[in-house]
C-alpha cells in the first residue's frame, strides 16, 4: 500500500502555526535586544517573547510526537541520496533547536538574578525551571545561557532561511511537490516558464 503524498491537516497546521509564531519571535527578539531597559516596553516584549516561546516549546512536541505516529510523505524519487540525507539531517537538527530554544530561554529567565515571574500571555503562572533559581552566582550562569540561547537563535534563524529556500527551488527550479505538500490547499502554485 503506497504512503501519503502528502502531509495530513494536523501536520500542516502545526508547522504553519509554528512557523509565524517563529517570526513573531524573532521579531520580538530583536526589537526586544534594541531596547534599554528598563522599561514598561522592554518588560511587556519580554513577557511576550517568554509566552511565544514556550507555546512553540509546546507545538514542536505536539508536532514531534504528532510525527512519530503518522508517517510524513516520501521524499521524491528523483531526489539524490545526498539530498536526502541533507534533508533528514536539516529537519531533525530543526527540531532539536525548536526544542532546545525554548528550554534555553526558559533557563535563561529561571537563572535571572531579578528573579522577575512569568504569566504566560498575561493570564497563566508559569514555574522557574529547577535548580537554577537557587544557584549562588546566578549572574555568571544567566549570562552564559543567554550567550547560548542567542547563538541558537541564530543558527536557527540560519537553518531556516535555508530551509525556505530549498523548499522554493524545490518548487519553482525542480517543479516537484516537496513545497505543495506542506500547503493548507492542495493547489499548485505558479511557476516561472522556462524560455
Amino acid at each position: 500500500m503506497p504512503g501519503p503524498t502528502r502531509y495530513d491537516q494536523v501536520a500542516i497546521a502545526i508547522h504553519w502555526v509554528t512557523a509565524t509564531a517563529i517570526v513573531i519571535q524573532f521579531a520580538l527578539g530583536w526589537t526586544m535586544i534594541s531596547l534599554q531597559p528598563p522599561s514598561y516596553l522592554h518588560f511587556s516584549l519580554h513577557q511576550w517573547h517568554k509566552s511565544i516561546g514556550i507555546t512553540i516549546l509546546v507545538f514542536s512536541l505536539l508536532r514531534l510526537l504528532w510525527r512519530v505516529l503518522h508517517r510524513p510523505p516520501p521524499l521524491p524519487a528523483t531526489m539524490p541520496a545526498w539530498e536526502k540525507r541533507a534533508a533528514k539531517v536539516s529537519h531533525a537538527t530543526l527540531y532539536v533547536l525548536l526544542i532546545a530554544l525554548p528550554i534555553s530561554g526558559w533557563a535563561v529567565v529561571s537563572a535571572s538574578p531579578l528573579n522577575i515571574p512569568t504569566f504566560l500571555f498575561g493570564v497563566l503562572p508559569f514555574p522557574h525551571l529547577p535548580v537554577l533559581p537557587d544557584l549562588p552566582d546566578k549572574r555568571d550562569a544567566q549570562h552564559a545561557l543567554k550567550i547560548l540561547h542567542e547563538f541558537g537563535g541564530w543558527l536557527l534563524a540560519l537553518l531556516l532561511a535555508g530551509h525556505v529556500a530549498d523548499a522554493l527551488r524545490h518548487h519553482f527550479l525542480i517543479r516537484d511537490d516537496v513545497l505543495v505538500r506542506m500547503l493548507p490547499r492542495y493547489r499548485r502554485l505558479p511557476t516561472f516558464r522556462r524560455s
